[in-house]
């Protein structure tokens, strides 16, 4: 979390900041010397709890939603820096109401760019997921539109002062609605494990590598780019299995419901085209805007012969992690640590 420091005596503001990115966000910056933090959401109540439990002046809640234009750009005065983590994230919920899920995630993200453009800020960071990649469900459609929507920003606006770029990333482990905190209340009451497919693999990530990932973009990006972290992955059983284990659990109850509305077998973080072009820089990937106009006859194309020689970078294809391998994972995160000390 060092490059924290980058942000000294700035403004940062943040969509969705009482969500589990946006809060873990908070909290890191307050512990830095920044000047003020900005959080727009539109739940009252979780503004109430983050406002007591951080109990901090420099943070400002402002009740509102991005679908709003106006509440949207109230909160960024006087920004420099602007996350944008508000969205609809959970899959079998888009697909019953992805008219919804196109207010938030693409007419929503249009207007906290279009917002941040108009404030002056330096540099505005939308989160993605690995569900925009091949997208199957509507979540991932709308997601990779409001990829679209940044990179379109980007190409059209060479003038702006705020530099959009994008971080796109697989399965934050204990966030709100994953399933980690699903199988501690299982264990705890007793139940079954319930997994959609034994089989399936999913990229893990924690809350701390999800917000390094904004950070390494806010201070490295140039306009319309995209990052991605390097990150492992393993099955669901596996999951389940480490997180039984590191709880005390040697012999869980393991029932398979069958795959949700949406849910793919793996994940894809980089498309084999994104991938040919990628930069590697070691923790992570940054794919360059594709900055040509319409005339196409202006460029010369000979093809990508590197895109044939690459894959996907999928959840089938990097780091596999045994069940030694993710409970060392799962015990190294926050929530798991105090569960096992008993202070929750």
């Amino acid at each position: 979390m060092s490059q924290v420091s980058g942000l000294a005596g700035a403004t940062v503001a943040i969509t969705g900041g009482t969500g589990s990115f946006g809060s873990t966000m908070v909290r890191h910056l307050l512990k830095e010397d920044v000047a003020a933090v900005h959080v727009v959401s539109r739940d009252e109540a979780k503004q109430d709890d983050l406002r007591k439990s951080v109990a901090d002046s420099r943070l400002r809640l402002f009740l509102g939603d991005i679908r709003d234009y106006d509440s949207v750009a109230e909160s960024f005065l006087g920004a420099d820096f602007v996350f944008h983590a508000a969205a609809l994230k959970q899959v079998p919920s888009c697909e019953f109401f992805p008219e919804q899920a196109v207010k938030t995630n693409v007419e929503g993200s249009r207007n906290v760019i279009r917002a941040a453009h108009e404030a002056g800020v330096r540099s505005l960071v939308c989160l993605s997921t690995d569900k925009a990649v091949y997208p199957v469900n509507a979540m991932g459609m709308t997601k990779a539109l409001m990829e679209k929507t940044a990179q379109a920003w980007s190409r059209n606006h060479p003038e702006s002062r705020t530099v959009v770029s994008t971080t796109r990333y697989g399965n934050v482990m204990y966030s709100r609605g994953s399933v980690i905190p699903l199988f501690v209340s299982q264990l705890a009451d007793g139940r079954p494990l319930t997994l959609t497919e034994g089989s399936m693999t999913r990229f893990l990530m924690s809350l701390d590598e999800s917000v390094d990932l904004v950070l390494h973009a806010f201070f490295n990006a140039q306009p319309g780019d995209l990052f991605v972290r390097k990150a492992p992955a393993c099955t669901v059983e596996v999951l389940a299995l480490a997180v039984a284990k590191v709880l005390g659990y040697d012999k869980p109850d393991i029932r398979v419901i069958g795959t949700r509305h949406g849910e793919k077998q793996h994940e894809t973080l980089l498309s084999q085209e994104e991938r040919a072009k990628s930069i590697d820089q070691g923790d992570y990937f940054r794919v360059p805007l594709d900055a040509r106009s319409l005339e196409y006859e202006l460029y010369v194309e000979e093809g990508d012969r590197d895109a044939a020689s690459v894959s996907d970078y999928t959840s089938s294809n990097t780091t596999q992690l045994d069940l030694d391998a993710a409970c060392d994972l799962v015990r190294r995160l926050p929530q798991v640590q105090a569960l096992v000390a008993g202070s929750v």
